[in-house]
Order: C-alpha cells, then structure tokens, then sequence
C-alpha cells in the first residue's frame, strides 16, 4: 500500500460527507457528515504517517479523535435540546429560530 491509497479513501470519505452536509436537511444526519469529514482528515494523516514511517501523523489521528469525541457530546446535547425544544430536527426549522 502507499499513501495515494490512503488518500483516496480520504477523499472519497471527505466528498460523501460534504454531499451528505449540503443535500441533508436533518441535523443529526449533518452532524454524523461532519464526523465521516473528520475521519477523512484522520486517514489522510495516518497515511502520509504510514508512507515516512513517523508517528506523528498517528499523534494527530488521536488528538483529532479525542476533540471529535468532546465535540459530539456538546454537539448531540445541542440537538437533543433543540428536537425537545422544536419538536424536530430539520435544519430548516432551526433556522426560523434565528429570526
């Protein structure tokens, strides 16, 4: 394997997730998008890690999950407020809020 296989899962998990955050209207089907976008930035440090035989990139992967983690409990309580607030979870819905 080489780090040109790592960076085309990479992108492909960045591409459905931007797909998935710009077509989907509820918030927890953005929210998991976002989430997959990060995993693609994980494989594409763990990749180029793995291609110069450092553990750097590894290092990075772990703190990129460890904030990802932080942020979806922050994250999954601010829709679980808003679906009990609004009785929904469609983003356009959430919009109105602002207004």
């Amino acid at each position: 394997m080489t780090a040109n296989h790592f960076l085309v899962l990479s992108a492909a998990l960045f591409i459905i997730g931007m797909m998935g955050v710009l077509t989907r209207r509820n918030v927890l089907v953005i929210f998991m998008c976002v989430e997959l976008m990060f995993n693609a930035v994980n494989v594409s440090f763990i990749g180029f890690a793995w291609e110069q035989n450092s553990l750097v990139g590894q290092t990075f992967a772990l703190f990129i999950i460890a904030v990802a983690a932080a942020e979806a409990v922050v994250g999954l309580g601010i829709i679980m407020a808003l679906s009990r607030r609004l009785d929904t979870v469609d983003i356009d819905k959430v919009r109105e809020l602002r207004e």
